[in-house]
């Protein structure tokens, strides 16, 4: 796991660029910062805590973390849209995660909940698609 050699406060620089890399907006990421160690306790680590940046990201975005590719085939067209959205917004998490804080792949696994074959995936696609200068943003329905 990550070693325990920063504090809450020696991460608050890499909580705000994945917020900010993530909403795209200076409001918008030190509101997501701010929700982010509201709702950390005093001694947590830096797995959980990015965790629950995780967790607050989502749920500003209205929106439930993806943990797996557990959804039904027949799921209706715009809740396969959701969830492909959902998916999507993890991938480009999971990259930040790997470049900003510069998180090991297992690291990565246990914050989003999914196997390292996934995280591997995500990374190699996610990484694709900002070389390739597109735009990793999945717009609302």
């Amino acid at each position: 796991m990550i070693a325990e050699k920063n504090t809450q406060l020696d991460l608050i620089d890499e909580i705000y660029s994945l917020a900010y890399w993530m909403t795209g907006s200076k409001k918008d990421a030190s509101d997501l910062l701010k929700r982010t160690y509201l709702s950390a306790g005093k001694q947590i680590s830096e797995s959980e805590l990015i965790r629950k940046f995780r967790i607050c990201y989502f749920d500003s975005i209205g929106k439930v973390p993806v943990s797996g590719f557990k959804e039904t085939l027949d799921q209706s067209k715009e809740s396969l849209t959701k969830s492909l959205c959902k998916r999507f917004e993890d991938i480009k998490l999971t990259v930040l995660l790997s470049e900003i804080p510069g998180l090991k792949h297992r690291d990565i696994c246990e914050i989003t909940g999914n196997t390292l074959e996934t995280v591997r995936l995500w990374l190699f696609w996610g990484r694709n698609q900002l070389k390739n200068g597109t735009r990793m943003h999945c717009s609302p329905l």
